[in-house]
């Protein structure tokens, strides 16, 4: 059995560590464990910290606590994750601030999962605390997993998250609001959540709010340039004429064509500069009228540069 756990074909392994569980033979504990630090298949992996779970705690329990200090990452998360599935709360203390703060994201990872299963009711707001200072950290699976894992926490988290949403980090302060945002409402996508954070970040609650009501606008009524253009189409101008849509196709003679096609003077198809602006960092240049507003300009640069 010890030979077919560390056999070349996984699905032999995984069969292996099946048998070991289902004895639940305490003389597999040191087989399990070793395996456990050096398994490159998750799946036979999970399976082995299942066989883990079936010995008796008072022998496993202390063995994979050394595990917590290995030098090998996959040992100190594979130990992390082998206590979440035994859920014994008394652990709770073996999940120290080295490994919150650990350096290999993976191992971080599960580490902030396992802390919130474990953490005692008292200790929570700590906990909160400590997982806010990781705002902002590694790639977008990271963030995930430090969003799910304040999530869970529940309100205790609110006071810290509105601290860090107003870190001048760009990067801390939309991870803050998109977290929220998924606490409020899970079913919010989590790139959803981080792109509405930015925009708030990037233009302040405000005026995000009103760009978010541009994109609405725009989505359900027709704008003037549209209109104008259809009748342009149709060859329906003698209403262009009669000066309807003066304010659409602006005033003839300057030299300047509209996006229409129409010779245009100082109209702006009724949207305001710095409405368009905003619309077009909520995603709306399709339907709207192109800008030289320089704060829209500054405002793009900001958004492409808060990296989230």
């Amino acid at each position: 059995m010890v030979k077919a756990l560390s056999a070349e074909d996984s699905s032999i392994r995984l069969q292996a560590a099946l048998a070991v569980g289902s004895s639940a033979d305490p003389k597999f504990l040191e087989t399990l464990v070793e395996r456990c630090a050096v398994e490159p298949d998750f799946f036979v992996r999970d399976m082995l910290s299942w066989a883990l779970t079936r010995l008796s705690p008072e022998i496993t329990l202390p063995r994979i606590r050394q595990e917590l200090g290995s030098e090998r990452g996959q040992a100190r998360g594979q130990a992390l994750h082998t206590l979440s599935k035994i859920g014994d709360r008394s652990t709770w203390a073996w999940i120290t601030r080295d490994l919150l703060r650990d350096a290999d994201d993976e191992v971080a990872r599960t580490a902030w999962r396992v802390a919130v299963v474990l953490v005692p009711e008292d200790e929570e707001q700590d906990l909160a605390d400590e997982l806010v200072r990781h705002l902002g950290r590694g790639d977008r699976n990271v963030r995930l997993s430090l969003s799910r894992a304040l999530a869970d926490l529940g309100e205790v988290i609110k006071p810290a998250l509105q601290r860090a949403a107003e870190n001048p980090d760009p990067a801390v302060a939309a991870h803050a609001r998109a977290t929220e945002l998924l606490r409020q409402n899970p079913e919010t996508g989590f790139d959803a959540a981080i792109e509405e954070a930015k925009r708030v970040v990037t233009l302040g609650a405000e005026r995000a709010a009103a760009a978010a009501a541009a994109v609405a606008s725009a989505d359900t009524e027709p704008s003037e340039t549209a209109v104008t253009a259809e009748r342009l189409e149709t060859g329906d101008t003698e209403r262009l004429e009669t000066g309807d849509f003066a304010e659409t196709a602006g005033t003839v003679g300057t030299g300047e064509t509209s996006e229409t096609g129409v010779t245009a003077g100082t109209g702006e198809s009724g949207v305001t500069a710095e409405v368009r602006g905003m619309a077009e960092l909520a995603g709306t240049t399709e339907t709207m009228v192109p800008t030289e507003s320089t704060e829209a300009a500054d405002a793009v640069e900001t958004l492409e540069a808060a990296d989230c």
